[in-house]
């Protein structure tokens, strides 16, 4: 073997050992957080229920089909609220990993961009639970024949309310990969702002798709991502402003 194969096969033994560190610190990090939400399994999963609970008849409590499901299911709960808890590390820990590789001013702009990722990631999963979650089961409650009970498994709730969730924090990110387009290259500030209308029917189609069929809740998902898109144009604009004078 060549010495500059053998330089190569090291360089990617360690960039593979590094990559093995980063995910076993990652997994790491979220068993931790799992074990410490842990005695709090039970309640957590009772706050997460409430804004069904507050709906349901007086006396109504939700239901567990399965044998194993009203223990199963909080422990599910903790793993995804474990995952939540750690993601800002878990992306501290990518960000480390490829920051090597990246040129000075896109380090520059990549930790600022993954701080701002995850602010709105947890703003919009915050938005879903205070002020989505609520308005869609209460259009549920006056929905359908009055002569069939209202009794929810507490295993599709929960994948009910984690879809929304993880939909509502990524719906949020809308300023982030704006800025990222532009950064890159793929368009322009000037190409998103004619493109607003198209954008604006395909955030619609979106909402559409993250939330139940009415209208309210297609809108109120909509609304904060045109909003958002609309500030991540402004982003963008200045990101490139500031990109100009930094070259000239």
């Amino acid at each position: 073997m060549s010495e500059d194969g053998g330089k190569v096969g090291e360089g990617l033994l360690a960039h593979l050992l590094e990559l093995r560190s980063r995910l076993l610190k990652s997994v790491l990090a979220v068993l931790l957080a799992f074990a410490a939400l842990l005695p709090f399994a039970n309640r957590l999963f009772t706050e997460l229920a409430q804004p069904l609970l507050r709906q349901l008849p007086p006396g109504q409590v939700l239901q567990a089909i399965e044998p194993l499901g009203k223990v199963l299911v909080p422990f599910k709960l903790e793993f995804f609220a474990g995952l939540f808890l750690a993601m800002p590390f878990v992306l501290y820990q990518l960000w480390a990993f490829v920051a090597p590789g990246l040129y000075r001013n896109e380090r520059r702009l990549a930790g600022p961009l993954l701080l701002v990722a995850s602010v709105l990631f947890y703003l919009g999963a915050a938005f879903v639970y205070f002020a989505m979650l609520p308005a869609i089961f209460a259009f549920l409650s006056t929905s359908g024949p009055e002569i069939v009970a209202n009794s929810p498994d507490i295993a599709k709730y929960l994948d009910f309310v984690l879809v929304l969730l993880v939909g509502g924090g990524f719906a949020f990110e809308v300023p982030v990969a704006v800025a990222v387009a532009v950064i890159l290259g793929w368009v322009t500030p000037q190409q998103l702002g004619e493109w607003r209308g198209y954008v604006i029917v395909l955030i619609f189609i979106v909402a559409a798709i993250l939330t139940p069929p009415d209208g309210l809740t297609q809108v109120m998902l909509a609304l904060p991502m045109w909003a958002l898109y609309e500030l991540g144009l402004l982003w963008a604009r200045l990101l490139v402003r500031r990109q100009k004078k930094a070259t000239a």
